[in-house]
């Protein structure tokens, strides 16, 4: 683990690639079936699959969250 400190925004952007992994597994493990020949998952399999969009868009929210923290820092330092 480095000793660089985290800033504003890094722990959403951890967490968002770590939902959007999961959301990636899910997507594999419910299109396995359709190449496999094998019977499909459950409505519900494939509800998971939408985490690849949440864990996106978290992460996101944790990048623009920098990103204004670092903006804010630059004006005061400009002022």
């Amino acid at each position: 683990m480095s000793n660089t400190p985290s800033g504003p925004g890094d722990r959403l952007v951890r967490v968002g690639a770590i939902i959007f992994l999961i959301g990636t597994v899910a997507t594999l493990a419910t299109v396995a079936p359709l190449f496999l020949g094998t019977e499909p998952f459950p409505p519900v399999a494939y509800a998971v699959c939408m985490l690849m969009g949440v864990g996106f868009a978290v992460a996101g929210a944790g990048v623009l969250k920098s990103i204004a923290v670092q903006r804010r820092q630059a004006r005061a330092a400009a002022e």
